[in-house]
């Protein structure tokens, strides 16, 4: 059998049947050993309604019976709202219609399916509720156009179970410069020139209160403004690798780096236009660990991680929903990822990250009494 390695560019030779019946016995201990945590699930304005049922749902990537069914132990549920206009109306809906979002989420925890799923608060939670048997829910927040101008907002968030941040989406807010400016507002590539003055107090408000501050989505500039600002570290929570596809939205090579200065960590995303297979070709397992690789090998395991962005466009051919979940542990070791390092690609390293977040949080509150 050809020796295994990470940071290869094709999967190695295909073993006879009687060792990939190993490997997949291997893979198989593997993945029901470690924590699976997905950093990012958009969910719809009526999630957790009799319209979309979060338990078993044909019309979403995303529900227990498929986490279940892949061993998907934890996920990121999104309150995730598209960029809207930056007035007083404007803030008014945007804080709506997070709040819809929020509500639905403790529904499904805390109504629905409490003896099924738990909504984790801290990095802790997300390891005592997984060995006690049942799922786990987190939750992110996506665009930091839903705080409008309010940073009393972060606070507010961050008790009704907010962890991370992305501080914009497509178009430019008030805190930061989008990768991608909407071209039908006729926005200028760049506002800000990266992070905003107010921007500047989102994240230290953000660092005070432990909520992660996330850098996907936003612009470069941004994204090296933020690691310079932020007294903890940040995550980037659904991003691929500009390297191996050139996108808009993917990370380059001084960026990764700096994220790794700043001991942060980049959640591979499996978006399909953001990873794109040979010749265009839609986008498989491969592919998308090929990105995963090329981190590792620039910036090191322990700050690399993996995104779905499922519900919200991602998938591919091998992960397109939560019951493939198993595929891409599979595709890890077959490229020769030890236990040790798929654990920390699996969540090992966003929960480091989230600890060191809740420790630099207890520090500033510490020194402002």
């Amino acid at each position: 059998m050809a020796a295994l390695c990470y940071g290869c560019t094709e999967s190695p030779v295909q073993p006879d049947s009687s060792e990939a019946d190993a490997l997949l016995t291997r893979a198989r201990a593997i993945h029901d050993r470690v924590l699976t945590l997905d950093s990012h699930d958009d969910i719809s304005f009526n999630f957790a309604t009799e319209a979309v049922d979060p338990g078993a749902s044909a019309d979403r990537q995303v529900d227990l019976q498929k986490m279940l069914e892949g061993g998907l132990d934890a996920e990121f549920f999104i309150v995730y709202v598209g960029q809207g206009a930056r007035d007083p109306a404007g803030y008014d809906l945007a804080r709506e219609r997070a709040m819809t979002k929020f509500d639905a989420i403790h529904r499904m925890t805390d109504q629905l399916y409490p003896d099924q799923i738990e909504l984790a608060l801290t990095a802790d939670d997300v390891e005592r509720i997984s060995a006690s048997g049942k799922l786990v829910a987190a939750i992110g927040i996506e665009n930091g156009w839903v705080i409008g101008r309010d940073l009393d907002l972060i606070g507010e968030y961050y008790a009704l179970g907010g962890r991370y941040m992305t501080l914009a989406h497509n178009g430019h807010n008030d805190i930061s410069d989008s990768a991608q400016p909407d071209s039908d507002l006729g926005e200028e590539a760049s506002e800000h020139d990266g992070i905003s003055p107010f921007g500047e107090q989102v994240i230290a408000r953000m660092n005070r209160v432990g909520m992660m501050v996330d850098v996907s989505h936003i612009s470069k500039a941004a994204m090296l403004d933020a690691v310079r600002l932020s007294e903890a570290p940040v995550i980037a929570s659904h991003s691929s690798m500009k390297a191996v596809h050139d996108h808009a939205r993917n990370m380059d090579d001084e960026q990764l780096m700096a994220l790794a200065d700043n001991g942060g960590v980049v959640q591979t995303v499996a978006f399909d236009a953001y990873v794109v297979g040979e010749d265009d070709s839609p986008a498989t397992l491969s592919d998308f660990v090929d990105h995963i690789d090329h981190a590792v090998d620039l910036i090191g395991i322990d700050h690399v991680g993996i995104s779905s962005d499922f519900d919200g466009g991602g998938g591919i051919e091998g992960w397109q929903d939560a019951g493939d979940t198993f595929n891409l542990t599979l595709e890890l070791v077959r490229r020769g990822y030890s236990e040790p390092d798929i654990a920390k690609l699996w969540g090992g390293n966003l929960l480091r990250v989230w600890r060191e977040n809740e420790r630099v949080a207890a520090r500033l509150s510490e020194g402002s009494n």
